[in-house]
């Protein structure tokens, strides 16, 4: 006897409403990347006013102490693993909108990783920002540049250490403010 099988859409439908025949997941608060049909869906922001928004994100990259020593003295074999970490970072941000499928693509005003190496040595403290004046916000690109600057230490230290660990990527702060109007 085979297992019942249901699509992606059933299945969510089942985990949102278990023991509900007839799931209307658009109604539920919070799921905005639905449409009507329950599908996935860019969610319009056509009317809402452009205003200047913010975002920080952070993470870490956990490392062997030998490693975290390599890289501040530059002899990982593939370069300096920070810079090319924070233009990685950098560029996707830059680029978020061509990586996650209903992420809107956004006009960045400012970008901006960060790195800090605490006293015990066994990680590197990531830090994404993302700027810009838009209709809907940046959090996804700060949390990009994050995440791919993570994964480019990662790339990078590889074959000095075969044990590093990505972890804690979160959303620090997001702000909004209204654009300040220039005096005609």
């Amino acid at each position: 006897m085979r297992g019942l099988q249901f699509s992606p859409l059933q299945s969510l439908k089942r985990a949102l409403f278990p023991g509900r025949k007839t799931a209307k997941p658009w109604r539920v608060k919070g799921l905005s990347h639905l449409n009507r049909q329950g599908e996935a869906s860019m969610v319009d922001v056509s009317e809402k006013p452009v205003v200047l928004r913010e975002a920080t994100a952070q993470g870490e990259i956990r490392l062997r102490k030998d490693t975290v020593r390599l890289i501040t003295a530059h002899r990982i074999a593939k370069g300096n693993v920070l810079a090319t970490a924070r233009l990685a970072g950098i560029l996707a941000a830059k680029n978020t909108g061509s990586l996650i499928p209903l992420c809107h693509p956004l006009p960045l005003s400012h970008c901006e990783v960060t790195f800090e190496i605490p006293k015990s040595r066994n990680c590197i403290v990531i830090r994404g920002s993302a700027k810009t004046a838009a209709q809907t916000g940046v959090e996804m690109e700060a949390l990009t540049a994050v995440s791919v600057a993570a994964l480019t230490i990662y790339d990078m230290c590889k074959a000095a250490d075969k044990k590093m660990r990505i972890t804690n990527i979160e959303l620090v702060s997001k702000t909004k403010k209204p654009l300040k109007r220039a005096n005609s």
